[in-house]
């Protein structure tokens, strides 16, 4: 009999041991699953970051749209290099027909020329400052002194006329003074003169050389050179 007790007794730890192993091994599985289950998660997360990534991205494509219009505004900067292209270029010589009226008014105690400058080249150009004038006389060249009054920039349409003046001392001595023989006018920014007959009195006073008597205006000026 004891014998068999201790034999019955050993078969009962022999199976709490096996129970005991067979629940080691379902804990062991639960574990492993456990991991599973995290990287379930870390591929949820990893779902949300490829998400996070396209806003991102949209992001980027909605900074991008701020830009996109900043290129419409370029092309009203372009509006305005067309503005700049559209500008007229300088008249030449050769585009402007010079004529010159005596514009003297009684009473004056000056002589005054008035010289017109039409545009006949067929397209808008433009002039600013002021002409060259000389002056030939039987002594030499007499070359205008500016008279240093504004000169802004002046657009002509084709067939439309600026002047200028020029002012010059009467000659009231009853002598023969200096004879001018011809008047030379050259445009702003041009080397090419024009010589044209003087409309003016006949001559100058002599002078005692300490500088020239005659003025020019700027263009647009009228009357008295300025």
């Amino acid at each position: 009999m004891r014998v068999r007790k201790l034999t019955l007794a050993a078969m009962a730890l022999a199976a709490g041991l096996s129970l005991t192993a067979c629940q080691s091994d379902d804990g062991g599985s639960d574990q492993g699953a456990a991991p599973s289950a995290s990287s379930a998660a870390s591929s949820s997360n990893g779902g949300s970051g490829s998400a996070g990534s396209d806003q991102q991205d949209g992001s980027d494509s909605a900074g991008k749209s701020p830009n996109g219009t900043g290129g419409t505004d370029g092309t009203g900067g372009s509006g305005g290099g067309t503005g700049e292209d559209a500008k007229a270029a300088k008249c030449s010589t050769d585009e402007l027909e010079i004529t010159a009226i005596d514009a003297t008014v009684g009473g004056d105690a000056e002589g005054t020329v008035a010289v017109d400058l039409k545009n006949g080249g067929g397209r808008d150009c433009s002039l600013a400052g002021y002409a060259g004038v000389d002056l030939k006389t039987n002594s030499g060249t007499v070359s205008a002194e500016r008279t240093g009054d504004p000169a802004p920039r002046i657009v002509l349409g084709d067939g439309e006329t600026v002047t200028f003046g020029i002012t010059y001392p009467i000659n009231d001595s009853g002598g023969s003074g200096v004879r001018i023989t011809g008047l030379v006018v050259t445009p702003p920014d041009e080397t090419k003169s024009v010589t044209l007959d003087w409309p003016g009195g006949s001559s100058l006073p002599v002078t005692d050389g300490s500088g020239t008597p005659v003025r020019v205006g700027p263009l647009g000026s009228a009357g008295q050179g300025g």
